[in-house]
């Protein structure tokens, strides 16, 4: 693809623009560690929520969705979708908890509910596990999708390919190390509005290239028809399909949500989630900031993907590599005007950065605060520890080229990873509201997690790639690590009563699991029980939004209008239970928090 000075100039003002922003907030990053990493604790919840979204929407996502559809069809979204009922979890039941526990990084939150060696083990181990290899990993695999992407849109070998990468790295990794995440947050919302506004011209101009949404519906259909099988444009999967046969779709949606751990969506929270819920201004702000994130997440963002995705099919229906019909699309000058090239590729450079933007700062915050301070040089100034996260966020960037170049070895070991984390999600999202959970739970569960999985893999061959195997895989380390991180539970010390006392005090967790904590801390546990049954009914409701949302949206644009509007009502009246049961919940924390204080004078 050749560029038009209107093009270079286009891409040259993107990047300007985003430097222009990470000078401006460079005084401020260089204050604290808090203003480097949570932005002084006083970011509003429209901005962190954006920030959440426009870190998920990486320059692979695109074609990533591209690939499902053209595979099993809309419905092949249900890989991802699935983790809704999760996320609600976190909005409802968690971001107002990781507000109160006033850390730095979920990392740090094992010595605030764990104590002694083992509590200091799991920080330090997690903070490196997830902050250097895991982080690396997700760096490397963002970064060799933006050379596939290059190597199509502006027809260059793989080493120019690289080279263009390495700079826009580079880019990167200045603008977010002077100005922490400030910089971050206000060019993820630049970002996001770019590149969300040009995939929605995308998919305008794609789908009218085939008839417009009659056509698409039509020719789909017949694509279908000569195929023999489902329909693509079918929600849901079919029963005991291939792909999907029932005991695979039964771990998904039963099974995996809860029980997984995995980047961007661990179970109760954390990760950069976690992080834009520290920065908010307040508890209120937390959990609005994780509620838009899933709303715009969810049920706005994939449709215009889906619908360049089956116009894609259509026009180009023997290409082999269907994720890079994405790409095709804008440049084909019979879909996509020449003239707004120049916009479309600062719109992937823009889903590029956002991703690397949060991940350098989001993992130099691991290896400082929770490696770094706590075991190296626990005793220097904050201008110290801003230097030290400046030059550990560059050391992440070379290091992320490094394993871009080795990445084809590596694939197997990512998808190795993800399957190592089934089984700690139960565990993760109990320490909250169980005060006999210590910190050995979570290391026998991360442990035994990546002991049955690898066996079965390994020593089994039970393969992943195949639905059943994967299913059973799930099924089987789940089980197992479940049945031994809670023996080990049961037969390891609990943690201190002084400890748990002022874990409660401090963040107040909910529910019949803390009531001998409550009442030795001499709180009363009437109300926050009621409020914990508010906060459940206030997830299934979530899950209603949401999906309601997502299907209601996507209906009326197949214009299907009476189911449409029937699930679009079912999103509103969620969304308005979900309004007054919040109002409710803050009078009722409000009326529980002046209790407390007597209690405690």
């Amino acid at each position: 693809m050749s560029l038009s000075i209107l093009d270079w100039t286009v891409i040259g003002a993107y990047f300007l623009f985003n430097l222009g922003i990470g000078l401006y907030y460079a005084r401020r990053a260089r204050g604290s560690t808090s203003e480097f990493f949570l932005s002084g604790r006083n970011v509003p919840w429209w901005l962190a929520g954006t920030s959440m979204v426009a870190t998920t929407f990486a320059a692979d996502t695109p074609l990533a969705v591209t690939g499902f559809v053209a595979k099993n069809g809309i419905a092949g979204n249900w890989l991802w979708w699935h983790f809704v009922m999760s996320g609600m979890l976190t909005v409802f039941l968690y971001a107002r908890l990781w507000r109160r526990a006033g850390v730095m990084t979920d990392i740090e939150f094992a010595e605030l509910r764990y104590s002694g060696k083992p509590a200091a083990f799991l920080r330090g181990f997690r903070a490196l596990y997830l902050g250097l290899p895991i982080n690396c990993i997700i760096l490397g695999w963002v970064n060799l999708a933006m050379v596939k992407i290059l190597e199509i849109t502006l027809g260059v070998n793989k080493r120019g390919a690289i080279m263009i990468v390495i700079g826009m790295l580079l880019f990167t990794a200045f603008y977010t190390a002077i100005s922490g995440l400030w910089g971050v947050l206000v060019t993820d919302l630049f970002q996001f509005a770019l590149k969300m506004g040009m995939v929605i011209v995308l998919a305008i101009l794609a789908v009218n290239a085939v008839g417009g949404i009659d056509g698409l519906k039509s020719q789909i259909g017949a694509m279908d028809a000569a195929a023999g099988g489902g329909s693509r444009l079918a929600f849901f999967p079919e029963y005991d399909s291939a792909w999907m046969p029932a005991i695979t779709l039964f771990v998904y949606l039963g099974v995996i949500w809860w029980s997984t751990w995995y980047p961007g969506a661990e179970p109760g929270g954390g990760g950069y989630v976690a992080q834009r819920i520290f920065s908010a201004k307040n508890e209120k702000h937390g959990l609005l900031a994780t509620l838009w994130f899933h709303i715009a997440h969810y049920a706005l963002r994939p449709w215009p993907w889906i619908l360049t995705a089956l116009a894609s099919l259509i026009l180009y229906p023997t290409l082999v590599d269907k994720e890079s019909g994405y790409i095709k699309t804008l440049l084909d000058p019979n879909v996509f005007p020449t003239y707004l090239r120049g916009f479309m590729l600062a719109a992937f450079a823009a889903a590029y950065m956002s991703t690397i933007g949060t991940q350098l700062n989001w993992g130099a915050s691991y290896v400082i605060n929770d490696f770094y301070r706590r075991f190296i040089q626990r005793e220097s100034s904050e201008k110290h520890y801003v230097i030290a996260s400046q030059v550990v966020t560059v050391l992440l960037m070379i290091a992320s080229l490094i394993v871009t170049f080795y990445m084809e070895s590596i694939g197997g070991a990512w998808k190795l990873l993800l399957v190592t984390g089934a089984g700690t999600g139960t565990v993760l999202l109990l320490r909250w509201f169980w005060w006999r959970i210590n910190a050995w739970s979570e290391v026998s569960a991360m442990i035994c997690a990546a002991v049955v999985s690898i066996f079965l893999q390994v020593v089994l061959k039970w393969d992943s790639d195949r639905p059943v195997d994967f299913a059973y895989l799930m099924i089987v380390t789940v089980g197992i690590t479940t049945v031994v991180w809670i023996a080990v539970t049961m037969f390891t010390q609990p943690e201190p009563i002084d400890k748990l006392v002022a874990f409660y005090r401090r963040v107040r967790p909910e529910g019949p699991g803390w009531n001998g904590i409550a009442a030795r801390a001499g709180l009363s546990e009437a109300h926050a029980e009621g409020r914990l049954s508010l906060q459940i009914f206030n997830w299934i409701l979530g899950c209603a939004l949401i999906y309601g949302s997502l299907f209601g949206i996507g209906k009326l644009i197949f214009k299907e209008w009476g189911t449409g509007l029937l699930f679009l009502a079912i999103a509103i009246v969620a969304g308005v239970l979900i309004s007054r049961n919040l109002s409710r919940g803050e009078m009722t924390a409000e009326t529980l928090r002046l209790e407390h204080a007597e209690e405690s004078v």
